[in-house]
Order: C-alpha cells, then sequence, then structure tokens
C-alpha cells in the first residue's frame, strides 16, 4: 500500500513498528532475550556519521549540525508521547566510550600525551560512571500502598501544614518517615513553619498522600520526593535521594571532557590556544587520523555546551532552593520572578540565602532529627 500510494489503516505503522520491536530478539540460554530498538541507533550510526564528517570539512559542518537537531526532535517525539526510551543513555555512555576509544587510538600514540595524563581522564571517567551510576538508583519513590488500595482522605487538612525544619508531620502510611519536605537541618534553620499555601496533596494516579514539594512522574508513573525533573540521559527521575549524584556526575563529566579536549587539541594543533586550535586548526584534515580527531573534539565540545548549560541551571535553581518541576509550575500560575535573565525562576516559597540553600541540597536525603512529642503537639 505504501509503494502503491494507497492509504494506510489508522494505527498501521504503529502496529507494524510494535511488531518488529517485539521479534527483534537474541537467542540466550533461559530464552530469546528482547533487545530495546532504542539501543541500536547510537551504536550503528554514532560511529558511521564521525568518520563521514572526517572525510571533509563540508561533511563534517553538516553532520555536527544535523545531530543535536536530530537528537532533539527525537526527545520532542518520546516527550509528546510519554515515552520512556534508552535513546539518550545509550548515547551518552556510547559516546563515553567511543570518544575515549579515538583518544586512544588515535592521540595518544602521537607521543605528545603523558602517562600520568591518560590516567588522570581515565580517573575523571571512571569517577563519572560511578556518580552516574548513584544516579540511576532509588530518587526517592514514595511507598504505593499495599495492594494499591486507596487510602482513607478522612481528616486531611486543608490549611497549610506545619512542622520543624525537618519537615512536614507524619501523614498516612503512604507516607514514609522521612522529613516530607527534605528539609533537613543543614548550616541553618529554617522556618518552623511552612510557607503559606503548601499543603499536602492527593496523588489520584498513586492512591496516596504527596509531601510538600514531591511531584508524580507521568513517564515513571511514581511519585518522587522533591522531584526536580525526569532526565531522560539517566531515564530515570532526579529527586531528593539522587540529585547530589546527578549534580557529581554532571560536574565530573565537565571536568573530564573539558580535559580531553584540550589534551587533543593540544596534540593535533601544537602551538595555538584551545579555544584558537578549536575555531582555527590548519592542519587537522592534512590526515584522516586527525580528522577524526577533531571531529570528535568537536562533537564533544558541542555535547559540552549542552551539558554544561544543564549544569548552569541546576547550580542556580540550588542556590535559589527550587526545583525545575516548581519553576514550570510558577511559569505556568504566573506565581514566581524571573532572574538573571529568564535563565532561574524563584518562587519565594524555600528560598532563604545562599549558604541555607546549599545547606539543604547539602543535607537530602539524611535521615531528619526525631522530634519530640511537645514538638509534633
Amino acid at each position: 500500500r505504501w509503494l502503491t500510494c494507497k492509504p494506510l489503516p489508522p494505527g498501521a505503522l504503529g502496529r507494524i513498528a510494535d511488531t518488529i520491536a517485539d521479534r527483534l530478539r537474541v537467542p540466550w540460554f533461559s530464552g530469546a532475550v528482547r533487545v530495546n530498538v532504542s539501543l541500536a541507533p547510537p551504536l550503528l550510526l554514532l560511529p558511521v556519521f564521525l568518520h563521514l564528517a572526517a572525510l571533509h570539512f563540508l561533511l563534517g559542518l553538516v553532520v555536527l549540525t544535523s545531530l543535536p537537531v536530530v537528537v532533539l526532535w527525537y526527545y520532542y517525539l518520546t516527550h509528546r508521547r510519554k515515552e520512556r526510551t534508552l535513546f539518550f543513555l545509550s548515547l551518552g555512555l556510547f559516546s563515553l566510550a567511543y570518544m575515549y576509544y579515538v583518544f586512544l587510538r588515535e592521540v595518544v600514540p602521537r607521543g605528545h600525551v603523558e602517562y600520568s595524563q591518560v590516567v588522570l581522564l581515565t580517573c575523571g571517567l571512571i569517577l563519572m560512571l560511578a556518580a552516574l551510576s548513584r544516579a540511576k538508583k532509588d530518587p526517592g519513590y514514595l511507598p504505593i500502598p499495599a495492594g494499591n488500595e486507596k487510602p482513607s482522605q478522612q481528616g486531611l487538612p486543608n490549611k497549610s501544614v506545619r512542622g520543624s525544619s525537618g519537615g512536614l508531620l507524619g501523614v498516612s502510611g503512604a507516607a514514609s518517615s522521612r522529613a516530607v519536605n527534605g528539609e533537613a537541618k543543614g548550616y541553618c534553620r529554617l522556618s518552623s513553619e511552612q510557607p503559606e499555601g503548601v499543603k499536602k496533596d492527593w496523588c489520584t494516579k498513586c492512591q496516596l498522600v504527596r509531601p510538600a514539594r514531591a511531584g508524580h512522574c507521568r513517564l515513571c508513573g511514581r511519585c518522587v520526593r522533591r522531584l526536580d525533573h525526569h532526565c531522560v540521559w539517566i531515564n530515570s527521575c532526579v529527586g531528593e535521594q539522587n540529585h547530589q549524584a546527578f549534580i557529581l556526575a554532571l560536574s565530573f563529566f565537565m571536568l573530564t571532557s573539558v580535559y580531553g579536549i584540550t589534551l587533543t587539541l593540544h596534540t593535533i594543533c601544537r602551538g595555538r590556544s584551545v579555544f584558537v586550535a578549536l575555531l582555527y586548526c590548519p592542519g587537522a584534515y592534512s590526515d584522516y587520523s586527525s580528522a577524526l580527531s577533531f571531529t570528535c573534539v568537536w562533537y564533544c565540545a558541542i555535547v559540552t555546551a549542552g551539558m554544561g548549560y544543564i549544569l548552569l541551571i541546576q547550580l542556580l535553581n540550588i542556590s535559589y532552593n527550587v526545583t525545575e518541576r516548581e519553576a514550570r509550575l510558577a511559569l505556568r500560575d504566573n506565581t514566581g520572578r524571573r532572574l538573571l535573565g529568564g535563565l532561574v525562576i524563584d518562587t519565594g516559597q524555600y528560598n532563604r540565602g545562599l549558604l541555607c540553600n546549599w545547606g539543604h541540597f547539602l543535607s537530602l536525603g539524611a535521615s531528619p532529627p526525631q522530634r519530640s512529642a511537645e514538638d509534633i503537639v
């Protein structure tokens, strides 16, 4: 029908794609294992595109310009369909592995990189992967009631919930005994009362009472304590339990990537500074090895710029004690202030100053102090 330009029944292409994805399996001892289709494009296309870009300067310009566009288009497509995908995680991990492989194969043999520098770069990569592994763990999911039974909503107050700096008061059995608003004692004591308008929230999908600053992720289908956002690069939510590891992974990636770019440019464009060599390196396309290294440097620079922007936004949000989710809600309801040219949205609810905000962030996930009966009363 497609070849003869005849119309297809509604949903035919989707059913065909689902069938192909289901039949794509690898034989194994315990039975055929299904292969996630989203893992294949990065593994197959990334080396092809980078080697193609190394053939000529104009090809490199076209490929390196189109790659971010394709990635953004795929992100928009999956985000609109509310789908989880391993594409971005596999793209990030395979990019790291392939860049490291090109560095060892094409740059190190030139003899301008010392052994200690290779060890330092490898250690940075290992630390980044360790932080990423920690960020992939439980972000702070709220426990689902046993049997998915809807707990009683009787007695839920309509007024703001009052509590100490350790968090909100304990709610139903669906909530954990942790500080439910993530407010643990840090470098200073926060206000003993929650800001006006902060209420316990009932999640109709998870059938539980959400503490303040918690949110429901429509991709994971779970409520997360102090939900910041769902990160497609780790295919998981960023919440109370893994936010610190997420920032650590981004920081290690930035340091390692910038260091690797610097070592490569000093090798293939000797005698020039990093910024000059990145824009003007006459001998980069003199041989294929240099051209491939230079293409990978530009690819790393594009990815590093994108991750650097994400890290900058995260650091600003931490400094104002606001999450990405809260910033989006504040923009939607027109209740926040745009600061620093719109880079950060200050909701004013949890901002207690730079030191207190960072103290609160560094204490995320820590067990709250035990409160006496008098404090609860």
